[in-house]
């Protein structure tokens, strides 16, 4: 590493000091560590661990060490031998082979565990001892029996797997593994939490986009509902391009319920056309479209005054040249009557 890290050695947990003389420690140019132990005994049997540190991390490794008695050969007793010769060593003079039996520890146990309903499970751990222990799997305490979706694997570098697939509500619990052999047993336990399998729903549309008109000025909504899990992502788009979030005068609004709104104010004639709303998840895509018009603002046409002739017209300059227009027409026995009217009677412009 740069700078070059500090290296330190560790027996069960504890710093082995460098003034320790039962342990050399050694540091090769190339980087490679190692502790040597001269003349190993009983004491040694432990775990080691060695770690290396400088100002931009740290980083460690574990082993466990086993010491084992070697064997005895043959010793002469001590008692009076035989006139044959002390080469010769009677059968029940020999002392047996001893063996050295340890007590099952785990090197690698998991810690609690939280996994998705229907993945894959692994519990994995290694474990030491001789003979070489026997493990059993227990959930809330009853054994965990092999069968279609609980598996059992020991590797060839000694880990033991514990394999769930896939994995259900049910299989959540406090899992207990129990290293046993002649000499004792060893255990650990967990908590493995099941989160619950997400249900993918594509997106449907409850309430789709409906046509509508506005006066330019005035504020409009286009909504629509859609509900689908998980929930969907929105996009609007105006005439088939994209409305960016952050549009001047255009605000896009969605609550929980799937309610999803376009909110434009105020409207302009620029505004109008064709909005399209796509709703997209992991499970499908959905979209609806409708038609925005934006209308001119209606002004109030104010009335004009109805504009009368002056007496000085067409029919008196008739009748002054000699000619009654009323003569041409023959007399009416029982006249009707007319109501005066608010304004004079004038004549028409077609005569």
């Amino acid at each position: 590493g740069i700078p070059i890290p500090k290296v330190y050695w560790f027996k069960d947990g504890k710093q082995i000091s460098k003034k320790n003389g039962h342990f050399k420690m050694i540091r090769e140019e190339d980087g490679t560590c190692s502790l040597h132990v001269e003349e190993t005994t009983n004491d040694d049997d432990g775990n080691y661990t060695f770690m290396a540190a400088n100002p931009q991390g740290r980083i460690s490794c574990s082993g466990r060490l086993m010491v084992q008695t070697p064997p005895l050969r043959g010793r002469l007793s001590t008692a009076i031998q035989s006139h044959r010769g002390r080469s010769r060593v009677s059968e029940r003079d020999r002392e047996p082979l001893q063996e050295r039996f340890f007590r099952p520890y785990f090197l690698q146990a998991p810690g609690d565990m939280v996994a998705h309903e229907g993945r894959l499970c692994r519990l994995d751990c290694k474990v030491s001892g001789l003979p070489p222990p026997d493990l059993m799997w227990l959930r809330n305490g009853k054994p965990v029996l092999p069968d279609a979706t609980h598996k059992m694997l020991i590797r060839e570098n000694g880990v033991h797997s514990l394999l769930i697939d896939p994995l259900r509500q049910n299989d959540a619990g406090i899992y207990t593994c129990i290293a046993t052999n002649k000499t004792g047993q060893n255990s650990f336990s967990l908590e493995l939490s099941v989160v619950e399998k997400e249900v993918k729903k594509a997106p449907v549309i409850l309430e789709r986009l409906q046509n509508c008109g506005v006066p330019e000025g005035h504020p409009v909504r286009l909504e629509c509902r859609v509900i689908g899990m998980p929930p969907p992502i929105y996009f609007w788009k105006k005439d088939n391009e994209t409305i960016p979030p952050h549009r001047e005068r255009m605000s896009m609004h969605q609550d929980a319920t799937g309610y999803v709104c376009l909110l434009i104010q105020p409207a302009k004639k620029v505004d109008a056309g064709w909005y399209t709303l796509s709703a997209k998840n992991e499970a499908g895509i959905v979209s609806c479209t409708a038609r925005l018009d934006i209308y001119a603002q209606w002004h109030q046409q104010i009335s004009q005054p109805i504009k009368f002739r002056s007496s000085s017209t067409r029919y008196a300059h008739l009748t002054g040249q000699g000619l009654d227009i009323f003569s041409a027409f023959s007399p009416i026995e029982s006249p009707a009557r007319f109501s005066s009217p608010s304004q004079p009677v004038v004549e028409s412009e077609e005569l």
